[in-house]
């Protein structure tokens, strides 16, 4: 089969035929509809420094993807051929404290699909059952390709109760245009979205933003002002992973806020702790997505009405994966999808 190989120890990425995967008793096999481009995968394609510490070549990239099962193990119920599946990425070790106790989000021993082991992009890909999602609902190929950043949206902005809250959003890349979508669906008062591409900004209006703020020319508290804010924001969502864009939330939110941080950071940097504890705000990390509440938040949060359409602005064939790759590095656009069916 064609597989997006990291062959070699350098940047870039390779179209080869790997074997097809085999799958044991309480596996899935899933023939690839769509695949999305991930931060994650443009790291490992740079090859930059943390793509050296932890990925091992040869490796098939991708993780994020929609599919129909071909074939499932003999052990597998309530999942068949031709069911149209996604897939949770983090493969966990089920035997550890927080597996046993449900809380499989927080196993220290996950592995990562695509990065761990062999990944998604490609003509087929093999998961345990237990990692497979079933849509039991029609849902369009490209927005189910994306349920995997559509998640950390979801567990990003749901981390606290948003109904009438005015919510800062740092960083409008792919997951942070679709947490200004949630948090518009689920009832916040105000969104506003930061970041310093007018482009990305344009995609945050078109999701529901309240105000888009290009802060390489204006500040958050300019936002405020506009938005006749007196004490700050109630919800922050840290997509960027900025040192700048943390310290600026920090700086602008109202006592007793609350700031669920999924960006990650390149390094470590300071922050104003003495604000934190004396404006008593609450900072939560978040990785990933809940398993599976957060997949079943995502399901009723399309059923409901919430339109993602917007946030995908590429469409490639998987052989023209080096232009799709440079759209998804410009840091411009949206989502990137490739589709495995030409």
């Amino acid at each position: 089969m064609k597989a997006l190989v990291k062959e070699q120890a350098k940047p870039g990425l390779w179209l080869v035929d790997v074997p097809e995967p085999e799958i044991g008793p309480g596996d899935v096999l899933i023939k690839v509809l769509r695949t999305g481009i991930c931060g994650t995968d443009l790291h490992i394609r740079s090859w930059d420094g943390w793509a050296r510490r932890c990925v091992r070549t040869p490796l098939v990239l991708g993780h994020e993807f929609v599919g129909e099962v071909v074939e499932a193990g003999r052990d597998v119920v309530d999942i068949k051929a031709g069911d149209r599946v996604g897939g949770e990425g983090h493969l966990v070790c089920g035997k550890c404290r927080n597996c046993l106790a449900g809380r499989r989000h927080l196993c220290r021993a996950t592995v990562g699909l695509g990065v761990g082991r062999d990944g998604a992009f490609a003509e087929y890909v093999a998961l345990p059952a237990s990692n497979v999602w079933v849509h039991r609902l029609p849902v369009d190929l490209d927005v189910a390709a994306i349920f995997d950043p559509f998640g950390n949206a979801v567990h990003t902005a749901l981390s606290f109760p948003l109904v009438g809250e005015d919510v800062l959003i740092t960083g409008a890349g792919p997951i942070g245009l679709m947490a200004a979508a949630v948090a518009r669906h689920a009832g916040a008062r105000n969104v506003v979205v930061t970041d310093v591409s007018d482009e990305r900004l344009e995609l945050a209006r078109k999701v529901g933003a309240d105000l888009a703020l290009n802060v390489s020319d204006g500040e958050i508290a300019d936002g405020q002002r506009e938005l006749g804010l007196r004490e700050g924001f109630d919800i922050g969502l840290e997509m960027s992973g900025r040192p700048e864009a943390l310290r600026d939330m920090i700086a602008n939110m109202t006592h007793g806020g609350r700031i669920a941080m999924l960006g990650l950071p390149a390094e470590e940097f300071p922050v104003d702790w003495a604000r934190i504890v004396t404006s008593m705000i609450t900072i939560k990390g978040i990785y990933g997505r809940e398993m599976f509440e957060t997949w079943y938040a995502m399901s009723v949060l399309l059923e409901g009405g919430l339109d993602l359409a917007p946030v995908i602005t590429g469409r490639y064939g998987y052989r023209d994966f080096e232009e799709a790759f440079a759209d998804a590095a410009s840091g411009r656009g949206g989502k990137v999808i490739l589709d495995w069916t030409r």
